[in-house]
């Protein structure tokens, strides 16, 4: 008997082990069904008072949205989608974000202007609404929905969020007409050292003075030959036959060597000047006090007749000097943002900054922004070898990088050497979209320009 129940215990033994194979198999075919999430979507984050909308800072990021992950109770993959409407009942769908993956996602001020737009919103001071009131202010909606599968999906399991609102304004123009008082003119630098003759792009640009037909150009040349002619054309140019500043019409070629130049044009005597001139930032925020590389260069902006530079800055002292020397350097001894010549250094904290300087008034202003950069293998190892290559914010929305060194490969362009906001050009057409596709490119020395004034974003290449 007792022979028996071992046999017996061994059997059942072996047939719990055949079951539990076969339902190991089964298991394998189990089908979850994800079911709406317990706690619904909601936003984490607080949207501000105010939203003032700028064409100066377009490409700065306004909000960016950061939400909860709820749990719809299946092992499977949750999208997610930002909207936003004009119509708090989002009768309209005015932006959406596209599908994403991750839990956040930044709206720049360029897409509240493209939504301030569609509500029939402007900055013109001379424009009001129906009521007669100013048509620069309003309220637009946002909501984020979850779901699994597609967003479009039949009956798919989803959750949507509370709206939030956020008070849009539009910054409007000065009613007095505004504007620096400087003007293009239609005169250029032309030449090898300037643009390849013209084949490298636009001649670089005079701009207007206070004394009639006299004019200046702030320019970086390379070595080689120039000459100045009107509204890039060849029926109007001087050079120089003697080498003695006096210029004659389709007179010689002007040899210089590289470097940051102003150049005066005076068509009064048919005379030209030309001296080293360039400003920049020096100090233990930036390169070491000079010991760490060239200062960061300012840009001149004609359209608010001051000097601009996009600079990420560490904490430190920083000071501004012309041609990368000390003979002429400005600090503030009053830290009230007005300089002197010689001035005290000046404190900053890390971050990302346009510095803005008034030599008319000698005052200036340092202000947090988000800049645009160049990341990629074609520049430094997508961040890996170092910092991106900063942009400057001009005039007419424009930004500028110059003497940017490039090897084989690919390149983006994306704001505060972080990813949250990019772009790439998905039609390799000099267009840009955000998250598009990366920019292939050769090796050389460019300058390079994003120019934000258009319906699309768009980039420019001039060989160096």
């Amino acid at each position: 008997m007792k022979a028996f129940t071992n046999y017996l215990k061994i059997f059942m033994g072996v047939l719990v082990l055949t079951f539990g194979m076969v339902a190991c198999d089964k298991e394998d075919y189990l089908i979850f069904t994800a079911q709406e999430p317990s706690e619904a979507i909601s936003f984490t984050n607080n949207a501000s008072d105010t939203y003032l909308l700028s064409a100066d800072s377009r490409t700065n990021i306004a909000e960016r949205f950061v939400w909860n992950k709820p749990d719809f109770g299946a092992p499977t993959t949750v999208s997610y989608v930002v909207e936003g409407s004009v119509n708090e009942d989002f009768s309209t769908v005015d932006y959406s974000s596209g599908t994403l993956n991750e839990t956040n996602h930044a709206v720049t001020i360029n897409n509240l202007i493209a939504l301030a737009t569609a509500m029939g919103l402007d900055a013109d001071p001379n424009t009001n609404g129906p009521d007669g009131q100013p048509n620069n202010s309003g309220v637009v909606y946002f909501r984020v929905k979850a779901f699994v599968g597609s967003a479009d999906a039949v009956n798919n399991a989803s959750s949507v969020s509370d709206l939030m609102p956020l008070n849009i304004v539009m910054v409007e123009a000065s009613s007095g007409g505004g504007g620096s008082g400087v003007e293009k003119s239609s005169w250029g630098v032309v030449g090898s050292a300037a643009n390849d003759w013209g084949n490298a792009g636009p001649d670089l640009p005079f701009y207007t003075t206070d004394q009639a037909d006299v004019f200046v150009a702030y320019v970086n040349l390379k070595d080689g030959a120039m000459k100045f002619r009107e509204n890039n054309d060849w029926g109007n140019n001087l050079g120089d036959d003697g080498a003695d500043g006096t210029l004659e019409p389709g007179g010689a070629d002007i040899m210089v060597t590289a470097g940051d130049y102003k150049i005066v044009l005076d068509l009064n005597s048919n005379t030209y000047t030309i001296e080293p001139y360039s400003w920049g930032v020096v100090g233990s925020a930036y390169n070491d006090w000079g010991n760490n590389g060239p200062d960061a260069k300012l840009f001149y902006d004609y359209t608010t007749d001051t000097w601009k530079a996009g600079v990420k800055l560490l904490d430190g002292l920083m000071k501004i000097r012309l041609n990368n020397d000390w003979g002429t350097n400005f600090g503030d001894d009053g830290a009230d943002g007005t300089l002197e010549n010689g001035g005290a250094d000046i404190p900053v904290t890390a971050g990302f900054y346009t510095l803005t300087v008034n030599f008319n008034d000698n005052t200036y202003t340092l202000e947090s922004s988000d800049l645009w950069g160049i990341v990629g293998s074609g520049y430094n190892d997508w961040g890996n070898a170092g910092p991106d290559f900063m942009f400057t914010p001009l005039g007419e929305d424009k930004w500028i990088a110059e003497n940017v060194t490039l090897i084989d490969g690919m390149i983006k362009f994306r704001i505060n050497e972080d990813w949250g906001v990019n772009l790439g050009d998905d039609g390799a057409d000099g267009t840009l979209e955000a998250n598009g596709a990366d920019i292939a490119v050769t090796a050389g020395t460019y300058d390079i320009m994003l120019d934000f004034s258009g319906a699309d974003p768009t980039y420019t290449f001039i060989t160096k």
